[in-house]
């Protein structure tokens, strides 16, 4: 890595860890030259305008989430095995960072912001909510879950179960939010597994 990528990195990993706790909103230059010990003009030389950098950070912390989350889970067997996996990296992912998943935090902010930096944060949380339908057809290939499973549907509702999470363990301060966490995903895999619906079937 040349050392102007190297600057740039380490740039983006501060205001990655900035933005999860104030917002990608919340960014500011003189904040965050202060905290990357450099001049304010030395950072805009690298971005420019604030959109620019809120998008640079944006693609770090997609380059991040794909090697802190995804990437470990894909060495897991496909089905349940890979899903667990997902989930307990991505818990980590929300509890690694001082104020939780920086995808979050901006979401807060642009959810309702047409422009640029809401489309990159669409486009990355369309691509995590994709990549985990994906895996309950996976799941359902290798006979983990029902056939016939709404995939979509497993994929809202493991979504939600992580949006649950964060907010019952960060604003609500819950101490058990992990282990509610753990119960609930139990819940989805029961509800979506073969073997559950085998056992109604055989009931009626």
């Amino acid at each position: 890595m040349e050392k102007g990528d190297k600057t740039r990195a380490d740039i983006e990993m501060i205001a990655m860890e900035m933005a999860s706790v104030v917002g990608l909103e919340g960014l500011s230059f003189g904040e965050l030259a202060a905290e990357a010990d450099m001049s304010k003009s030395g950072l805009f030389a690298h971005y420019r305008s604030k959109e620019k950098l809120q998008l640079a950070v944006l693609e770090h912390a997609r380059e991040r989430f794909h090697i802190e989350v995804i990437s470990p889970a894909l060495t897991k067997k496909r089905g349940i095995p890979r899903i667990r996996a997902l989930v307990a990296n991505w818990v980590k992912w929300e509890d690694g960072a001082a104020g939780g998943c920086v995808f979050l935090a901006a979401s807060i902010d642009f959810d309702d912001r047409p422009g640029m930096t809401r489309d990159y944060l669409w486009k990355t949380q369309q691509e995590w909510i994709d990549f985990l339908a994906r895996s309950s057809r996976l799941a359902a290939e290798v006979g983990d879950f029902n056939f016939n499973a709404d995939h979509e549907q497993f994929a809202y509702e493991l979504f939600s179960l992580m949006l649950g999470y964060a907010h019952y363990k960060r604003l609500l301060g819950d101490k058990k939010a992990g282990q509610r966490q753990k119960a609930a995903l139990e819940r989805l895999l029961t509800q979506y597994s073969r073997e559950t619906k085998e056992k109604d079937n055989a009931s009626q």
